[in-house]
């Protein structure tokens, strides 16, 4: 009888393309029946470090089936991934993984600098057992941190490598990645990746519960989002379809304003009212000159403010428009 008063998502049926939900699993204390009802929210769980190596592998084929019965995809997190690329033994890790029952690999550079002839290697020998392969970006130490510009280049490189999303790090959610030491998203760097990368190409490991309404408040219910515990599925679930619940009510949605001359700060206000806008457009309405209009332009997405598209009617213009949900 309530069914008819819930409300659906797009993306409803698994295997679901976006909207996903990936669970962390640290052998956390399970309720086995409430994650049987929880299991339809969920895409796949991340068997956390390097668990899978010190783990009885009877114990590990159990759990692993577990999930894969109840329509749940199992990955290996990318801490035993590196370390097994630096033991030379990566090919001997992907063989075992195949034989045990994972589905994802999951491969990072948080201790490595690997080619991309060396990340090549790696993908073909995921791919040459049948599983499926997802890279993570970012380093977990807040005391060494990737420039917006070398994570771009590193998305840039997964994505040549076929991989069907790229995890962005997170490690505890503070002073990595996307946050800042407080756990606020930076939102000029979310801004900085998405004007390069459609935001369905990312998974966002968003560790707190804050952390995940903001990102659905943001790009919508279709947004990817990892490291989740499993007492938060119901909650991200429900924010999905857009009922409220208690974490996003303290989601404070203050996004950082245009930094710089008062010619920044009237394009950036033109281009929110007017969107999608080009440039003469602009100049038309702010009778600003064209170097003026241009370096605000610039400036704006440098911050990751705004995004740059070609136009729908004609292709050789480009038009702006603020960094917002619509995107999905």
């Amino acid at each position: 009888m309530l069914e008819d008063y819930a409300k659906n998502r797009v993306d409803g049926k698994k295997p679901r393309k976006e909207g996903r939900t990936y669970v962390i699993d640290k052998l956390q204390g399970l309720d086995k029946e409430n994650f049987e009802a929880l299991a339809p929210f969920v895409d796949a769980v991340k068997i956390y470090g390097v668990l899978p190596l010190i783990l009885p592998e009877p114990v590990l084929q159990r759990k692993i089936k577990f999930y894969q019965d109840l329509g749940v995809k199992v990955s290996t997190g990318s801490t035993i991934s590196e370390y097994m690329v630096a033991e030379n033994a990566f090919d001997k890790f992907v063989a075992a993984a195949a034989t045990i029952g994972f589905d994802i690999i999951e491969i990072g550079e948080n201790s490595l600098d690997l080619t991309f002839e060396q990340k090549k290697k790696i993908t073909d020998a995921i791919l040459a057992k049948n599983l499926e392969f997802q890279w993570k970006v970012g380093k977990k130490d807040p005391r060494h941190q990737l420039s917006i510009d070398t994570v771009t280049a590193k998305v840039e490189e997964a994505v040549k490598l076929g991989s069907d999303k790229v995890v962005l790090e997170a490690n505890e959610g503070v002073n990595v990645g996307i946050y800042d030491e407080k756990g606020a998203i930076k939102w000029n760097f979310v801004g900085a990746l998405t004007a390069k990368f459609p935001p369905n190409t990312f998974i966002f490991e968003a560790p707190l519960e804050h952390q995940q309404s903001a990102l659905i408040a943001e790009f919508g219910q279709r947004v990817n989002l990892a490291e989740i515990h499993v007492d938060a599925v119901s909650s991200i679930e429900s924010q999905r379809r857009g009922f409220p619940t208690k974490a996003s009510f303290s989601v404070s949605y203050l996004r950082k304003e245009p930094e710089g001359g008062p010619g920044a700060k009237f394009v950036y206000f033109i281009i929110k009212t007017r969107h999608p806008i080009d440039q003469v457009q602009i100049m038309e309405m702010s009778r600003l000159p064209r170097r003026t209009v241009q370096s605000a332009i610039d400036e704006l997405k440098n911050q990751g403010l705004i995004i740059e598209r070609s136009s729908l009617d004609d292709a050789r213009k480009k038009v702006y428009s603020p960094v917002q949900s619509i995107w999905l």
